[in-house]
């Protein structure tokens, strides 16, 4: 725990938003001898497994970025036939129940639906009761975000935050990390209910985009975007993306039809597609 706590110290002193804008620029360089060898480095260092990838030749992705959000083989993830699969490739933090609007963030540490929402309370107060999930996504990981469940998209809210790591060791000892940070939330309305997709920012994330919207652009102000058009989505189908990595935090306000699969726990090592919960028939 004391590794832990030396961490979060050099996060406090870390010229974070600094560092995200140089990140973001490299990342988006095209110059072939510069890109190239930044996408080798990450590949060699983080032991990235390249046969996955649909475009396997590290040389024809045009920057960093495009090697990042790269696509995956569709014969690589299988989709389960469960109600809700997981929306990522990565590592559960933390899964469980949501209580009187107080969700679990590491041991010891918690926060409120309506911190990390940042809606208003008529809205965050139908997840108190509900269930929630937090996956992260390793540097070595899929970096693309799919849908567990078919909905309808309703609301979108850019939340500006701080730029704080979300690795594990920082959700240790970070208060109310989740909600403190840069995040994207997005609400849709499910077969079961209200869910909610909280898309976390963190250092060096050059950007968090959506498939209907793009790149989100970085500000100081709260955004709200409203789709009257019911724009519906499938389940498994893509709906956002980082540019480099996070986590994304899976809400439903419904605990009394999900359920999340038995047997998972935080540090699981989880793949997108894979089974992650059931909804129970109706009383």
């Amino acid at each position: 725990m004391r590794s832990d706590y030396l961490k979060a110290c050099v996060q406090y002193m870390l010229p974070k938003n600094g560092l995200t804008l140089l990140a973001g620029f490299l990342a988006n360089v095209k110059h072939p001898p510069t890109k190239n060898y930044l996408i080798r480095y990450f590949v060699r260092k983080y032991k990235v497994n390249m046969s996955e990838a649909r475009e396997e030749i590290l040389e024809n992705y045009p920057d960093f970025n495009a090697f990042f959000i790269r696509h995956l083989k569709p014969a690589c993830r299988t989709i389960a036939t469960t109600e809700l699969v997981s929306p990522v490739d990565g590592y559960i933090s933390e899964i469980g129940n949501i209580n009187t609007g107080t969700m679990l963030q590491a041991k010891g540490r918690s926060y409120t639906v309506h911190d990390l929402l940042a809606c208003e309370k008529e809205l965050s107060s139908k997840f108190n009761s509900g269930l929630f999930a937090t996956l992260y996504l390793s540097p070595q990981d899929y970096h693309r975000v799919h849908m567990p469940i078919e909905a309808t998209l309703k609301e979108m809210i850019y939340v500006p935050g701080k730029l704080f790591s979300v690795q594990p060791a920082t959700a240790r000892v970070i208060p109310k990390l989740f909600a403190r940070n840069e995040r994207l939330v997005v609400f849709f309305d499910t077969p079961v209910g209200l869910m909610a997709m909280v898309l976390v920012g963190a250092t060096i994330v050059g950007a968090i985009g959506t498939k209907w919207h793009g790149d989100l652009k970085r500000s100081r102000k709260t955004y709200r975007f409203a789709y009257p058009e019911n724009m519906s989505l499938k389940q498994a189908e893509e709906m956002g993306y980082f540019k480099l990595g996070s986590t994304v935090i899976l809400l439903f306000a419904n605990s009394e039809r999900v359920q999340w699969q038995q047997g998972l726990h935080a540090g699981d090592k989880i793949h997108f597609g894979a089974p992650l919960g059931i909804i129970k028939a109706k009383d």
